[in-house]
């Protein structure tokens, strides 16, 4: 039992298979554990169904193409979700995602409308030294109502923090990664394969 914690962490909040040092695990900001991390962005939830979504070849490929130019520093080995209702009607989606910031993962989590819209963004794990403004409710606001149709990029439709450049430019490409594997997972109509 000694430990369980720590691989639980682990196995549900770093998809990237680094391994982490003890002192980068001690000095790395945890803001939302993957049990809290779906009501900070849809917390007028009453229920979250999680599903654990595999990475296969095929979704990489249909969310780069949604993606478009912008390239993921890293494609997880799985996703978890969260299906958001209220009332037993769902009212959006939710997938923790990672991108690299400098040198370490950012771990947040994309709440996304049934329209495809993000609705709020929440970071659960910061790692880098510098940078971490972007944790703050001001800077991810921005993201609010943004959908593949948006940029998403900083300069663009996204404003810099000095100091923090490389961050925000994870955060974006990996809100955009988060919006395009909720379209491919939930959103986009499944045929069936008729042979």
């Amino acid at each position: 039992m000694v430990g369980k914690g720590i691989l639980h962490c682990l196995r549900a909040m770093t998809f990237t298979g680094l391994v982490l040092s003890m002192s980068s695990l001690v000095s790395a900001q945890v803001l939302l554990t993957v049990e809290d991390a779906p009501k900070a962005v849809f917390p007028e939830a009453d229920t979250f169904e999680r599903r654990e979504i595999p990475s296969t070849p095929a979704l990489r490929e249909k969310t780069q193409r949604l993606i478009g130019r912008a390239k993921p520093s890293i494609w997880e080995p799985f996703y978890i979700t969260f299906i958001a209702k209220q009332k037993g009607e769902t009212i959006g989606y939710a997938i923790i995602c990672e991108e690299i910031g400098k040198y370490r993962p950012i771990t947040f989590i994309v709440g996304v409308t049934p329209d495809g819209s993000v609705k709020d963004v929440a970071i659960m794990m910061y790692r880098e030294s510098h940078g971490s403004e972007v944790r703050y409710r001001g800077f991810l606001r921005q993201f609010r109502n943004k959908n593949l149709k948006d940029p998403i990029r900083q300069y663009k439709d996204i404003k810099n923090i000095s100091g923090a450049t490389l961050s925000v430019r994870a955060l974006s490409v990996g809100v955009r990664k988060a919006l395009a594997i909720i379209q491919v997972i939930y959103l986009t109509p499944q045929t069936s394969d008729k042979r």
